[in-house]
């Protein structure tokens, strides 16, 4: 089956996709995708040929999504803010053959040398957006073309992602794989979508959360997304409150700023069903924050690019800090530095099983056999712990483990302390070399607005709370956390600058 067939399963006047107040419905879309799949067509491109897509979340890159893996091509999403050297690299890499490209990627595309991506031929922009030696979409030609029968194993889209370990890679995501964890996340309990939903989609879709946890769980229902292009808390919640949604996911540090808002009105979310956390770990702070400013009980879930998206996601009735329980068709294993299985209650490394896990990066045999060992087994570089009732919460990622003096340091845990301090409004924690100890821990902090921090004040304030092996050395002092588009900490960015 196609992924792209889940359009096909709606009514015509049915309306998926709600951008900046303009509805479009699921004929409309259908009709949409299938023009811009025919004049693919016409340029000549082939099935398996890649295509990169450097868009915002918009309507403009929906279609081009489902145009380009209903006609059997492979999508490579990307960034549309990343500089034009970083885009450059990305499309060089999967030797996309075209690129299509929406007002918010013009800019960097724009400065891109033409040189160095030689094996782009065509770039196509929509009506509106100037670019050299760009097409108009609608305006090349061809008749439409209807969904292509592809195979559950050939590729549908390529995302990159920093991986288990290591630089970015892309991902190989096959049709059976997006498809087989949409079916997942729906037969869970606390993952269902019905079709009289409204969900909010303000997650960047280069992002696998975004693209198929959201964009595609929602479609796959039937139900009605509304799309926002960029985050803003403020405009974010009069949207919400507007459109009535019923659903929202996002990653912590989007519910953090909804629920940080000044005067916010605590029935703003009022028609909100269920809201999901996602892509990075949920905080008892945010999560406290969330139910006392919203009365939002917030459902997290866990996954990774090279799973599909999900591997777990709670429902009602889960623990607040667990991820809840695989989801159906997921096997997972916790097991020590030896690969040996832990003991329920300890920390191990978690492994994921399941038709969902990707099909390897593309063009790094090394790297996938790093990432899916012989038995099939992805290992994620995530630790987690499971309770005698099966729920699973995370602790930690196994790469961004600090020893000091032999002695295992969480940055997790080393940044919730900071979270508590009433200077502190965000806080990363990575270790550094040490002469005597191996590694120690160095913090960043920003501080909360108006206020002031002492270095020598936050780390007493965490020897009152944690082993002093585990204490911040030394604290910088900075205007932001460097982030990725979904909340997680950049620590190599925070190494590179040591």
């Amino acid at each position: 089956m196609n992924l792209a067939s889940l359009l096909d399963q709606h009514p015509a006047d049915r309306v998926a996709l709600t951008h900046r107040g303009e509805p479009t419905t699921y004929g409309e879309l259908r009709a949409a995708a299938g023009a811009l799949r025919g004049e693919l067509h016409t340029l000549g491109l082939e099935p398996g040929d890649r295509i990169s897509i450097v868009a915002s979340t918009n309507v403009q890159f929906v279609t081009a999504y489902f145009a380009v893996v209903g006609a059997g091509f492979i999508a490579s999403p990307l960034n549309p803010r990343s500089p034009a050297t970083e885009l450059a690299s990305e499309i060089s890499s999967v030797e996309a053959r075209a690129i299509i490209v929406g007002p918010a990627g013009a800019a960097s595309v724009r400065e891109l040398e033409r040189s160095i991506i030689p094996s782009v031929e065509h770039i196509l922009v929509p009506p509106g957006v100037e670019l050299d030696g760009a097409q108009t979409i609608g305006e090349i030609g061809g008749p439409p073309i209807d969904v292509v029968e592809v195979a559950d194993a050939d590729v549908a889209a390529l995302l990159f992602t920093s991986g288990t370990a290591g630089s970015p890679k892309a991902a190989m995501l096959t049709h059976g794989n997006l498809i087989t964890n949409l079916d997942q996340i729906a037969a869970n309990p606390g993952g269902s979508i019905q079709p009289d939903d409204v969900v909010l989609c303000a997650i960047p879709l280069f992002h696998i959360l975004g693209l198929n946890a959201v964009l595609a769980v929602g479609l796959r229902a039937g139900a009605r997304l509304v799309l926002v292009e960029r985050f803003d808390p403020a405009s974010v919640l009069e949207i919400v409150t507007e459109e009535k949604v019923t659903i929202i996911s996002g990653p912590p540090t989007l519910w953090a700023a909804l629920a940080n808002l000044p005067d916010v009105d605590s029935s703003a979310l009022a028609e909100l069903r269920r809201g999901y956390s996602g892509a990075a770990t949920l905080t008892r702070d945010v999560y406290d924050r969330v139910k006392e400013t919203f009365g939002v009980s917030l459902i997290e879930g866990y996954g990774l690019t090279e799973s599909g998206a999900a591997l777990a996601i709670g429902a009602d009735d889960t623990p607040v800090g667990s991820v809840g329980k695989p989801l159906p068709g997921v096997e997972i294993r916790l097991v020590d530095r030896h690969f040996d299985d832990v003991y329920i209650g300890d920390e191990g490394e978690v492994l994921a099983k399941g038709p969902n896990i990707f099909a390897g990066y593309w063009n790094d045999a090394e790297a996938t056999n790093r990432a899916i060992d012989g038995d099939g087994w992805l290992h994620t570089g995530d630790l987690a712990v499971v309770d005698d009732d099966g729920w699973l919460r995370l602790v930690d990622r196994v790469k961004d483990l600090i020893v000091v003096s032999g002695f295992n340091v969480y940055p997790g845990e080393v940044e919730a302390i900071l979270h508590r301090h009433p200077a502190v409004s965000a806080a990363a924690v990575i270790g550094v070399p040490h002469p005597h100890h191996g590694e120690a821990v160095r913090a960043y902090v920003v501080p909360e607005p108006g206020m002031q921090v002492e270095e020598d004040d936050l780390i007493a304030f965490c020897a009152n709370q944690i082993a002093h092996y585990k204490c911040p050395v030394s604290i910088s002092v900075v205007d932001e956390i460097p982030r990725t588009a979904t909340g997680k900490v950049r620590r190599r960015d925070l190494r590179s600058s040591v």
